[in-house]
């Protein structure tokens, strides 16, 4: 897969079938999109592209927006890669680019630059300065242009539209098998073991702490996980704490995974934890008996879930 990051790409990737938009979270919606133009691609014997964007443009326009994204960029590309895609044009969203008008961008970008065969994004998709640009006027300037838009009715699951604003609404009320079904896959993050106050160690539990960064909250309280340590293929198993500790006053959010049947020394080690269920919401405890009992409840409801079968990325 080739990555572009800037517009000025070859011309083998020209009249190319080109998918645009954020995709943060690759979820079922967005795999619609990447099999029609995949599909299309093949059958004009051209290549698959992406047309996407860094930083997701709410971010950029609202600094003060940090734990939002549901995959990293990096997660997104090999994403990206597992659904065929043979090129990805990676722009960087900054104060110019953001200026640039809807027909400007179709203009300028779409026609001078990539100049596609087709193009293909969902129905609600916006673009250009203050989001003026639609489907409709993408749809219009195909004629001049001579690309063809290919607009993509929304993937629905249970009657409702599959969106990356719902997964996130379902991480963070807790309901994790909605956000895995609507993702086709077991959502998880990555992040590096840090040194913590070592108060699992004290009470009987000894836990990776992971400071979460950029990836969206979910529901502070426990859940049943499954971890990698990066380069190891096997597949280890735990119980995970999110929250910040109301029993000690703690203040800051931090991720804290006991492994179970482990001891090894994993700080600074980079982990994925895959999130399969939440067991309970965050409480804060009398004192750290009644902590103690409840960590042994919480840790017999994760092996008892983790005995199920689910799948990974």
């Amino acid at each position: 897969m080739k990555i572009f990051n800037n517009y000025n790409i070859s011309k083998v990737y020209k009249r190319a079938s080109l998918a645009i938009g954020n995709f943060d979270g690759c979820h079922q919606g967005h795999q619609k999109v990447f099999k029609y133009a995949k599909k299309f691609a093949q059958k004009n014997k051209s290549k698959f592209g992406i047309l996407t964007f860094s930083p997701l443009p709410i971010m950029f326009f609202n600094k003060k927006i940090k734990n939002y994204r549901l995959v990293s960029e990096i997660d997104k590309f090999k994403l990206f890669k597992k659904y065929g895609v043979d090129f990805v044009i990676n722009l960087n969203f900054n104060k110019k680019f953001s200026k640039i008008s809807a027909q400007n961008f179709i203009k300028i970008i779409i026609n001078k630059k990539i100049k596609p065969k087709f193009i293909f994004v969902s129905s609600n998709f916006k673009f250009g300065n203050k989001r003026k640009g639609n489907v409709g006027l993408l749809k219009k300037f195909g004629k001049i242009y001579n690309y063809r838009l290919i607009n993509i009715m929304p993937y629905k699951f249970n009657g409702k539209l599959t969106s990356s604003t719902r997964i996130r609404k379902s991480l963070q009320l807790g309901n994790i098998d909605l956000a895995n079904k609507l993702l086709s896959r077991i959502w998880s993050i990555k992040g590096r073991v840090i040194k913590g106050k070592k108060l699992g160690r004290k009470l009987g539990y000894r836990t990776c702490n992971i400071r979460i960064k950029n990836y969206v909250l979910p529901k502070t309280g426990i859940y049943a996980v499954k971890l990698r340590v990066k380069n190891k293929k096997n597949m280890l198993q735990g119980v995970a704490y999110l929250g910040s500790r109301p029993t000690f006053k703690g203040k800051e959010i931090y991720l804290e995974i006991y492994i179970f049947n482990f001891n090894q020394n994993l700080y600074n080690k980079e982990l994925r934890v895959y999130f399969l269920k939440f067991i309970r919401k965050d409480k804060k405890f009398k004192n750290s008996v009644y902590l103690i009992k409840q960590m042994r409840r919480d840790t017999l409801a994760a092996k008892k879930i983790l005995k199920l079968n689910y799948y990974y990325e």
